[in-house]
């Protein structure tokens, strides 16, 4: 199972890449970011790469790219100055809002033959395999091993 949901996540990006590429000049690690960033409030570059999965060092580069174009405004972190939060421009949030209803028609046409029934129990069930490999990552160990030999 991991590697087929591997190539699947692999398809997804690809396939959502190509679509923001050619629309927007965005790439992967750009997108994600914009898109996470869009959720709201400014976020650190560990944040970033926590929620995108995106390394430091690639959220970093992705990051100063987006800040070169004017989509991001890196700003010091209010608690603690030796650290740099990201947030959206007013052209970031342009983008962004421009980028939602082509993410959503993306999504609609990766599940164009799902009943909405269906569809809420995909993401029922990506939300709790999301949950149990992240809970097996924390818990180094034997712990999910003995789970599954029960």
């Amino acid at each position: 199972m991991p590697n087929r949901v591997a190539t699947l996540a692999d398809l997804l990006v690809r396939a959502a890449e190509r679509r923001f590429l050619r629309r927007f000049g965005l790439a992967t690690r750009e997108w994600r970011i914009l898109a996470v960033l869009g959720e709201g409030r400014p976020l650190s570059a560990g944040e970033l790469s926590r929620r995108t999965a995106i390394g430091r060092g690639q959220v970093a580069r992705a990051a100063a790219s987006l800040s070169r174009r004017g989509l991001v405004t890196p700003e010091a972190d209010a608690f603690d100055a030796r650290h740099t939060m990201l947030r959206l421009s007013r052209k970031g949030r342009a983008l962004y809002r421009r980028m939602v209803p082509v993410a959503a028609a993306h999504e609609r046409a990766l599940t164009a033959g799902f009943t909405a029934p269906e569809r809420r129990a995909l993401e029922r069930l990506l939300a709790r395999l999301h949950e149990r490999a992240a809970a097996m990552l924390a818990a180094p160990g034997r712990a999910h091993e003995d789970d599954a030999t029960r």
